[in-house]
Formats: structure tokens, sequence, C-alpha cells
């Protein structure tokens, strides 16, 4: 099981992510997207593996 952990920079700390999306960007690379759980207005992004992102992607369903 994957942690759905970002780092916050508006916080200055590792977050959860809530509502959790996974996104591919410009570049190809998979990435998980969503908001701070501890601050809604503030947005995160993680970039994952290949491997990470089919594990997320079971988990999202």
């Amino acid at each position: 099981m994957v942690e759905l952990k970002a780092y916050s920079v508006k916080l200055r700390k590792m977050v959860d992510i809530k509502e959790p999306e996974l996104v591919t960007l410009k570049n190809g690379r998979k990435a998980v997207r969503g908001v701070a759980s501890e601050d809604p207005s503030s947005k995160v992004i993680r970039i994952v593996s290949d491997k990470q992102a089919e594990e997320i992607r079971g988990m999202l369903g």
C-alpha cells in the first residue's frame, strides 16, 4: 500500500493528500494531485513511479 503524502510549500511540511487523483504530466510522468488535508486551500502534487501509479490506480478504483 502506498502512502499518499506530499510536501506542501505553503504549510512547509509533509501532509496527507485529500481527494487524490492520478494525472499524467506533459512530459509523460505520472503524479498524484489533490489538496492538503490540513488546509483545503493548498493544492499539492507528488510525482510517482509507474509501479506506484498502478498501485494507486487500484486503490482509487
